[in-house]
C-alpha cells in the first residue's frame, strides 16, 4: 500500500458507514456501492472503470499491438498498476477475424483443453504479453500471440478486452468492463461486421451480462470465442454462440431434454432452465433493428441455418432428414422453403412458423373496458357496465366467449379478500355493452377505495380443416378500474411492480390459461390472507414472487431489486395500514408486513430472529435502520 493511502485511509473508513448523500454523486447507479459514498470517498477513489480501444494493428511479421485507454466513469485517467490512482486493473485480451467465406470469427489464439476422455482445441485469450505506457491512462499492449503469415489483410478483424478494478480494499468491491476495437489490417472501412443481437437487449432480463468471473460483459466480446471453434470437451456440445444461447434460453423444452438428455455445457446443466417468454417469440432476444440498432438483426428470418434452427429443433437431423421432410446436406436450400414471412400464420415461413398463438392475425381479438361501477357502498351490490369488443370494435356476444368474470375487492389499502362471479349472463342491448350486478353485496362495514377487474376468453378454432388446424384461447387483457366508497376522489392500490417491467422478461405475462395477465389483475387473489396447501403456505403476491425468482435460475441480479420494482417501492417505510400476512410456513403465523416483504427473499433463521427482535406490540421498528436515509436503507445493503 502506497503512503499516500495510508494517509487517506482512515478518512475513509470513518466515512464507510455514512447515510446517503443528499446529492448523490453523478456517473453512479443506486445499485452501485459508490452511489452512496461521500464526495470525499468519491474523489480519492474515483471508483469504476471504462476501459476504451482507441486503435489496433498487424505488423508485417504478424506482431499485434492494441491502444487503448482505461479511466473512471468521469474520463479521469486510470494508472494500470494501481500505484498513482487507487486499485490496480487486470485486464485480458482476444483476437480474431471473420474468414471472407464465413460469418463468424476465427480467433488466432488457442488452448488445448482435456475432459471426458478427449482432448479439443478451444479460441481464448491471453494476458502474457508486454506493455508499455503511453500517456496517463493510456497504453500499448503488445500480444504474445501473432498473427499467422497468412493471415488475410482485407478481413474484419477484432480485438477485444476484458477485466477488472480491484477496489476491495476500500469497501467498492470491483469494477468490471470489456470492450472491442473493429479494425481492416490492410487499412480502410470495416464492411462485415457480427452484428446479430446487442447487449442491451440481453440487458433486459440479465440486467448485466456478466461471465467467467463476471468480466465478460458484452455480446461482443462473447461473440470472439464462443464460435464453432469451441467445443466442450467433456459433454462434446459446441459452444457456438447462437447454438449454445439457443439451447440455455430454450432449456426444459427443448426436444432432447424432454426426451430424457440433459442439455451440460461446461460442467452446467441446463436442463432445468424454464424461459419465462413463448420458445415462438424470437423478437424476445433478435429484436428489430428500429428497435436494437443491430445491423444483423433480421437475420433469424433472413439467414436460416442448420445450425441456428436445429439448435431450438434439435430433434430433427438433417443428414438423414429424421424430423424433417428431406434431408439438408447444406444450407443452401433453407430459404426455398423457410421464406422470411408466408401467407398465412403458422405456415413454414420463418415469422410463420414462430406465430405466438394467442398473436395470430387470424383472431378476431378480445378487447374489454369496464365503463363503470354503480352502487358501491358498505352492505350494496355494485353493478359493472363492460364492454366486450373484437379487435375491429364490433361487440362480442357472451354466447360467443367461454369465460367471461368479474371481480370485486377492497379496500385498496391492503386487500383481505376479492369476489369473483362468472358475468357470461350479463344483460346487455346488443352492442357489445353488458350490465352485471354482483350477487354477493359489499361487506357492511367497507371503507375507502375498491377495485373492479374483468377477464375472459373465446376458444377459437384456426385453420380449420387443414393439417394446422389448432384452437386458440382469444384472451382479453385484464382491466381493472376504481371506486370510492364515500363517492369521492378513488386511491388506486398501491404501485409496487409494473405489468411492463414484468414484461421485459415474460414476453406477455400470462397465467391461469391466460386469463390473469396483468400485475393489477393479479392482486386480487393473491392478497395477504391467501395460503394453500395442509400447511397454509402463503400465496401472498410478493411471497409468490419473491420466491418463485429466487428458485428459478433468474438471469438478472437478485441485489437490483428495481429490476421488477417501480417508484423506488422496495425502499423502507411500506405503505401504512397493511395487513399481516398469513403463511403456516413461517416461524410466525401472522407476519407483520415489512418483515415479511424482507424475509420473503432473506428466509434464515438469522434474518427471522433479528425482525422478531425488532418488532413489538407497537409495531416493527426495521425503518429505524433500514429506511431510505438510513446507514443501512435497503437500496444502499443491495448495493453492489
Amino acid at each position: 500500500m502506497s503512503p499516500y493511502y495510508l494517509l487517506s485511509l482512515p478518512a475513509i473508513l470513518l466515512l464507510a458507514g455514512a447515510a446517503i448523500p443528499a446529492d448523490a454523486p453523478s456517473g453512479f447507479k443506486s445499485t452501485d456501492k459508490a452511489y452512496y459514498a461521500s464526495p470525499d470517498q468519491i474523489n480519492f477513489v474515483r471508483p469504476g472503470l471504462v476501459v476504451t480501444i482507441t486503435g489496433a494493428e498487424i505488423a508485417s511479421d504478424g506482431t499485434i499491438r492494441a491502444r487503448l485507454r482505461m479511466a473512471d466513469p468521469r474520463n479521469v485517467p486510470l494508472d494500470r498498476e494501481g500505484i498513482t490512482t487507487p486499485g490496480p486493473v487486470s485486464l485480458s485480451f482476444l483476437i480474431g477475424y471473420i474468414p471472407a467465406d464465413q460469418t463468424q470469427y476465427v480467433s488466432y489464439i488457442t488452448r488445448s483443453r482435456t475432459g471426458g476422455g478427449r482432448t479439443v482445441q478451444q479460441a481464448t485469450g491471453e494476458n502474457n504479453g508486454t506493455w508499455q505506457k503511453t500517456a496517463d491512462g493510456e497504453y500499448t499492449y503488445t500480444f504474445f500471440n501473432k498473427a499467422p503469415s497468412t493471415i488475410d489483410r482485407s478481413a474484419t478483424h477484432t480485438v477485444g478486452v476484458y477485466g477488472s478494478r480491484n477496489l476491495t480494499e476500500f469497501d467498492m468491491g470491483t469494477s468490471r468492463d470489456d470492450a472491442f476495437f473493429n479494425f481492416v489490417p490492410a487499412g480502410g472501412a470495416v464492411t462485415k461486421v457480427r452484428d446479430v443481437v446487442r447487449t442491451s437487449t440481453c440487458n433486459k432480463c440479465h440486467d448485466q451480462l456478466a461471465f467467467h468471473g463476471s468480466n465478460r460483459r458484452s455480446v461482443e466480446v462473447c461473440n470472439l470465442c464462443h464460435t464453432q471453434q469451441t467445443p466442450d470437451p467433456v459433454s462434446g456440445n459446441t459452444t457456438d454462440f447462437k447454438v449454445m444461447i439457443h439451447k440455455i434460453h430454450r432449456g426444459a423444452s427443448l426436444p432432447s431434454v424432454v426426451a430424457k438428455k440433459p442439455y451440460v455445457v461446461a460442467g452446467r446443466d441446463y436442463s432445468t432452465v424454464v424461459n419465462p417468454s413463448p420458445a415462438q417469440a424470437c423478437v424476445v432476444c433478435h429484436e428489430p433493428r428500429s428497435v436494437s440498432g443491430a445491423a444483423q438483426a433480421d437475420n433469424w428470418f433472413t439467414a436460416p441455418s442448420r445450425e441456428a434452427c436445429g439448435s431450438c429443433h434439435d430433434n430433427v437431423n438433417f443428414a438423414t432428414g429424421e424430423g424433417h421432410p428431406l434431408p439438408q446436406v447444406s444450407d443452401n436450400q433453407c430459404s426455398n422453403c423457410h421464406t422470411p414471412k408466408g401467407e398465412l400464420d403458422f405456415d413454414a415461413s420463418i415469422q410463420g412458423a414462430h406465430t405466438v398463438p394467442t398473436e395470430s392475425a387470424m383472431l378476431g381479438g378480445v378487447r374489454f373496458t369496464i365503463e363503470k361501477v354503480e352502487d358501491v357502498g358498505p352492505g350494496k351490490k355494485p353493478t359493472v357496465t363492460f364492454t366486450v369488443k373484437d379487435k375491429e370494435g364490433k361487440g362480442i356476444p357472451l354466447s360467443q366467449m367461454t369465460n367471461t368474470r368479474l371481480y370485486m375487492a377492497g379496500s385498496t389499502v391492503d386487500i383481505p379478500s376479492y369476489v369473483r362471479e362468472d358475468a357470461l349472463r350479463a344483460d346487455g342491448p346488443g352492442d357489445g355493452r353488458y350490465y352485471w350486478t354482483f350477487q354477493a353485496a359489499m361487506p357492511p362495514d367497507a371503507t375507502g377505495t375498491w377495485q373492479f377487474g374483468i377477464e375472459g376468453y373465446r376458444n377459437t378454432i384456426l385453420l380449420p380443416g387443414t393439417v394446422r388446424q389448432r384452437t386458440v384461447r382469444d384472451v382479453g387483457a385484464n382491466k381493472v378500474v376504481y371506486a370510492a366508497i364515500d363517492g369521492g376522489q378513488p386511491q388506486p392500490r398501491r404501485t409496487i411492480v409494473s405489468t411492463a417491467k414484468c414484461n421485459a422478461c415474460h414476453y406477455s405475462i400470462s397465467f391461469h390459461g391466460g386469463n390473469r395477465n396483468t400485475v393489477e389483475q393479479c392482486t386480487f387473489c393473491h392478497n395477504p390472507n391467501l395460503t394453500e396447501g395442509a400447511q397454509r403456505e402463503s400465496w401472498n403476491f410478493s411471497n409468490m414472487i419473491h420466491r418463485y425468482h429466487e428458485e428459478v435460475r433468474y438471469p438478472g441480479n437478485l441485489n437490483n431489486c428495481a429490476q421488477c420494482h417501480v417508484n423506488d417501492s422496495q425502499s423502507l417505510p411500506v405503505a401504512q395500514g397493511l395487513l399481516n400476512v398469513q403463511n403456516g410456513m413461517a416461524p410466525i403465523a401472522s407476519v407483520p408486513p415489512t418483515t415479511n416483504a424482507c424475509t420473503s427473499c432473506h428466509n434464515t433463521p438469522t434474518a427471522w430472529r433479528h425482525a422478531v427482535a425488532n418488532t413489538t406490540t407497537l409495531g416493527e421498528s426495521c425503518v429505524v435502520c433500514h429506511g431510505r436515509t438510513a446507514d443501512a436503507a435497503v437500496s444502499k445493503v443491495h448495493a453492489q
